[in-house]
């Protein structure tokens, strides 16, 4: 047998060691220019007129909240399929959190979905709604984006999956995290993410005064007052420590100029375990994903009727695992987690209950191999005794 294939790992290569080496040699090992030049080269390329990066990807979120002024007596609608810091950086900045049902086959909040959260939102204001492109699927942000205004909240695109994905709408089609329909786009740089820069976050924004806010809340709240002295910083407001150091943004540079090379590896592994897995149907399927998206995906997710193959996943995993082959959940959803469920009593989100009852995320990373897929679903195939 091979070598163990997680279910996902950074593409970490000779020339990125190479930036990260020159950047430490540099004289600003912080707050530097290399921070800014992260900024300038991602800004262009997803097409946004402003990005700030920050340390990581929940303080993205954060600092999206704090900057559009959400705060106590506020709502913001979060899908309940998604990471926990999605609904957490609501309630950081003192907000309640109405979680939306999603789609049980794609895992998106649709239309449908965030209608009826607005309706559970009652008469209480709406401030925010944080769709996620869950794998690297686009929401339907036209759609969402006019229910959102309707109910006076604007959008924050929480996008970490989809870098280098790209949706058409009309005739139009728009890279995420340009922000066409959103106030800000996050994205998160993790280690299994599509771009990795240790840790690390991007947001962005074609608003400068929501940038300039998001820059100043992120170094403690401070600002340089016009004509004063060099040495002078005032703090009108509370801000926080969520400065990114130049070592990472080296290799966020160094990085981003393989995106598009990464993106067309995970898209075609992607289609190599589409064709494999199609002989497992129905039993076993691959997430389904909007007409509008073309997704660079993050994570390769299978939908695996347990009941029908008269076993389960805890034993599927275990079995895949003995045979060097790495999965993941995502994910247990949010509104079943006890914090949540101790504040708001548990919700009745079917989509979300059916989605997590059926999810197994496989291996995809750019540097699996070819043969890989093959390997991976031939294993699943045992696991399940198919």
């Amino acid at each position: 047998m091979s070598g163990f294939l997680p279910y996902g790992r950074q593409t970490i290569e000779d020339d990125d060691i190479a930036a990260v080496a020159e950047a430490l040699r540099a004289d600003f090992l912080t707050t530097g220019p290399t921070v800014e030049a992260f900024e300038t080269a991602f800004r262009q390329k997803v097409g946004a007129q402003h990005a700030i990066a920050v340390s990581n990807g929940t303080a993205t979120l954060h600092l999206a909240m704090i900057a559009l002024g959400v705060g106590e007596g506020d709502v913001c609608i979060a899908p309940s399929v998604t990471f926990l810091a999605t609904a957490n950086c609501a309630r950081y900045a003192g907000a309640e959190v109405v979680f939306a049902d999603v789609d049980p086959d794609s895992g998106l909040m649709t239309p449908d979905t965030l209608a009826d959260a607005l309706a559970r939102a009652g008469d209480r204001r709406v401030r925010a709604v944080l769709p996620v492109h869950l794998r690297g699927d686009v929401c339907d942000l036209p759609a969402l984006k006019a229910m959102a205004s309707a109910a006076g909240a604007v959008l924050v695109e929480d996008a970490p999956h989809a870098l280098g994905s790209v949706a058409t709408f009309g005739n139009e089609a728009h890279p995420v995290g340009d922000c066409a329909y959103s106030a800000f786009a996050s994205f998160s740089f993790h280690p299994v993410k599509t771009l990795a820069t240790g840790e690390g976050g991007m947001l962005t924004t074609n608003d400068a005064a929501l940038a300039a806010k998001a820059r100043s809340l992120r170094g403690h709240g401070m600002v340089r007052p016009a004509g004063a002295e060099p040495w002078v910083y005032e703090m009108p407001e509370l801000g926080f420590n969520y400065r990114i150091p130049d070592v990472l943004c080296a290799l966020g540079i160094s990085q981003l100029a393989k995106l598009d090379r990464f993106v067309e590896r995970r898209r075609s592994l992607t289609a190599r375990y589409q064709a494999l897995l199609a002989p497992l149907s129905p039993l076993v399927r691959l997430a389904a994903g909007p007409s509008w998206s073309d997704p660079a995906l993050h994570l390769l997710t299978a939908l695996i009727d347990f009941e029908a193959a008269m076993t389960t996943r805890a034993a599927v995993v275990e079995s895949l695992k003995a045979q060097g082959i790495g999965t993941q959940v995502h994910y247990i959803p949010v509104h079943r987690q006890p914090y949540y469920v101790n504040r708001y009593g548990l919700a009745d989100l079917p989509g979300a209950d059916a989605w997590y009852g059926r999810c197994l995320t496989l291996p995809l990373y750019p540097a699996m191999a070819d043969e890989d897929p093959e390997r991976v679903v031939e294993a699943l195939a045992r696991a399940l005794g198919v």
